[in-house]
């Protein structure tokens, strides 16, 4: 029996386990990296490790989130992260430089390695044929001091590709199909693995698009087998000594199958507010448009800026809606000035943003009071554009573009004969913003830069056997780590200071939790199905734990915000039977014993109602351990200590 291609590279690098699905693996890993909104909390805790420079291949730190720069906050803490960069042996890509995913992938990305990055979308790396992963920014750490990255072998999809996608229908619509279908929590524990005959027709950047945004889906990572299109790639990008064949065996057996065909697809788009409200544009057409906002990390390549400034190209968008641009590198835009269809987007009246992360998590732009805003980006969560009332919708570059020129959803079909334009045979390559990492002799030298918002990390102590307390707050289904730990510009630049960042926890859906929480000294949260989607922002389990949180009861957990919670010391448990979540009610005093967590047990008392429920829990035996001793940090500290 063959095997697929992520059941190799995961073997290539398998340090602990077997491929059978579900069970506890550890793998080695080649590459991490960072961003300065999840950064700095990674690059404490590496410090605190004691280790002397990264034992990875290749570890980078790129500024790309944390641009908005209205105080010291935010360039205090990119002069701590380039100071940390030159100590430990990390690349610095420079503010400016542009995001991360779209720079890894043009600059770093490799075939057959394995990327660990703190940021949900790095499986973007994907599209090189790499096993691409986003995790919290402690087990980030724990990468880059040497420690093998765990988790449950994943079952993987054949997601089939036939076909070729017709004009005006691209990347991002593929993914939308794939949401459509299956929906924000389908993948989780799974890996989507493209292959079929329609991959051939998709380019490295199209296939990233369809990997990032494959995050939403729930999926552990999502890849393209490493072939002729990627080696193409790569030789454009001047790295094709980089380059290696990767594919799936002929015999490969999957555990699923999706079939798509390209040729059948339509322009599909993203109701508010979750990527899973997928929609054909041809039912929201008509719809009045106030803001569009293309780029991101999903749609900022050359590609997605080459189509958008050829259908601007000569018109002028609607005089009642806004048009943003945030270009994913200055690679991109380089080759945009150099072409000429900068001008294109400028003339048309388009605003042109930097190089960075921007309105996609609330930093600037963020729409009018009841607006309609229709973005390339992966995410259209509650709020998370920066005004509350904001309606997000999310769509193709075509789709966009369209939308800007006539003020309201149309589909981009209607738009006439599809524009023409050349993409380069060899991209225009300048790395003089990437600072490479200094020689062992001079980093040890390097002396680490503090602004005086960086806080110490807090406390973690071993849990008790027993917890007491009150339910402090009781949520639906999918409930995002945007609910939890929302971003925006004014809560991002406390992402080093836990103290002043936890006084919005929940803000969202209660802004009287935080001062509850400490009211009640701590206590507990209860949560529906699929919680902690979305971001890998591990501030979502670090401040609740400064709060006092101590356990968090659900239907089930998102992948990766569930190791956060194990990672600082939050006791995580889903329910035997789900209906006993209804059992349950804010304000209950409940007490949890925790004696028989090692066989996969817990008992709920409801002090309150006088009821008793069983608990459980996926954890491994590491999970265990780490959960005990109050956190991953604790026990890497002491291995390394020893």
């Amino acid at each position: 029996m063959g095997k697929t291609l992520t059941e190799k590279i995961i073997e290539s690098h398998l340090v602990e386990g077997t491929l059978e699905r579900g069970s506890d693996i550890a793998i080695t890993i080649n590459q991490t990296l960072t961003q300065d909104a999840t950064g700095t909390m990674a690059y404490l805790q590496f410090e605190s490790m004691g280790i002397p420079r990264v034992k990875t291949e290749l570890s980078v730190s790129y500024v790309d989130h944390n641009t908005l720069q209205t105080d010291f906050k935010n360039p205090d803490d990119h002069r701590y992260l380039q100071s940390i960069a030159a100590k430990y042996g990390l690349y610095f890509s420079r503010p400016g430089n542009g995001i991360c995913h779209q720079v890894h992938l043009e600059r770093f990305a490799r075939p057959g390695k394995t990327l660990l990055g703190s940021d949900s979308h790095t499986p973007t790396g994907g599209g090189v044929g790499m096993i691409a992963i986003g995790a919290g920014g402690l087990d980030v750490a724990a990468a880059m001091a040497g420690e093998p990255f765990r988790l449950k072998m994943p079952k993987i999809v054949e997601v089939y590709l036939t076909g070729k996608l017709p004009n005006f229908i691209s990347a991002k619509d593929v993914i939308l199909e794939v949401l459509r279908r299956i929906g924000v929590k389908g993948a989780v524990n799974k890996v989507l693995e493209y292959v079929g005959p329609g991959i051939k027709t998709l380019t490295v950047p199209e296939r990233g698009t369809i990997t990032n945004m494959g995050t939403e889906t729930g999926a552990t990572t999502s890849i393209f087998p490493s072939d002729e299109i990627t080696r193409e790639f790569l030789i454009a990008q001047e790295r094709e000594g980089e380059w290696e064949e990767i594919l799936p065996d002929e015999d490969a057996v999957y555990d699923e199958t999706i079939k798509i065909n390209l040729s059948e697809l339509e322009p599909l788009i993203a109701e508010p507010h979750s990527p899973g409200n997928v929609k054909t544009v041809k039912e929201l057409e008509g719809l009045k448009v106030d803001q569009v906002c293309i780029g991101s990390c999903t749609n900022s390549s050359l590609r997605d800026l080459k189509i958008v400034a050829n259908m601007l190209k000569g018109k002028t968008i609607d005089e009642h809606t806004v048009l943003t641009i945030s270009p994913g590198s200055r690679q991109v835009v380089n080759h945009m000035i150099r072409s000429g269809e900068m001008a294109y987007l400028v003339e048309a009246g388009a605003r042109i943003l930097e190089n960075a992360c921007g309105p996609c998590l609330g930093q600037g732009l963020a729409p009018k009071t009841n607006a309609v805003s229709l973005r390339t980006f992966n995410r259209n969560f509650l709020g998370r554009s920066g005004t509350k009332s904001g309606n997000v919708y999310l769509v193709s570059p075509e789709t966009a573009a369209i939308a800007a020129i006539e003020g309201k959803v149309t589909d981009p079909r209607k738009f006439g004969q599809l524009p023409k334009f050349d993409m380069p045979k060899k991209f225009m390559v300048n790395d003089n913003m990437i600072i490479p990492p200094l020689p062992p002799e001079k980093a040890k030298n390097i002396i680490i830069i503090r602004g005086p918002n960086i806080k110490p990390l807090p406390e973690l102590n071993p849990i008790p056997e027993k917890l007491e307390g009150e339910v402090l707050l009781k949520v639906e289904d999918d409930i995002t780590t945007d609910h939890i730990m929302p971003a925006g510009a004014k809560i991002l630049p406390l992402r080093s200071n836990i103290p002043e960042i936890s006084k919005y926890v929940f803000n969202v859906i209660d802004e009287k939790f935080h001062d509850r929480s400490l009211e009640k000294k701590g206590g507990f949260i209860v949560g529906g199905e699929n919680y902690g989607q979305g971001s890998s922002r591990e501030h979502a389990a670090i401040a609740p734990k400064y709060l006092g949180i101590k356990s968090v009861i659900v239907k089930s957990f998102a992948r990766i915000h569930l190791a956060n919670l194990v990672n600082f010391g939050i006791v995580p448990l889903t329910f035997v039977n789900k209906e006993d979540y209804k059992t349950i009610d804010q304000g209950d005093h409940i007490e949890i014993d925790l004696t028989m967590l090692d066989s996969g047990k817990a008992i709920l008392k409801d002090l309150t109602k006088g009821t008793s429920i069983e608990l459980t829990h996926s954890l491994s035996q590491t999970d265990l351990e780490e959960l005990k001793a109050g956190g991953k940090l604790t026990l890497i500290k002491q291995r390394h200590a020893q």
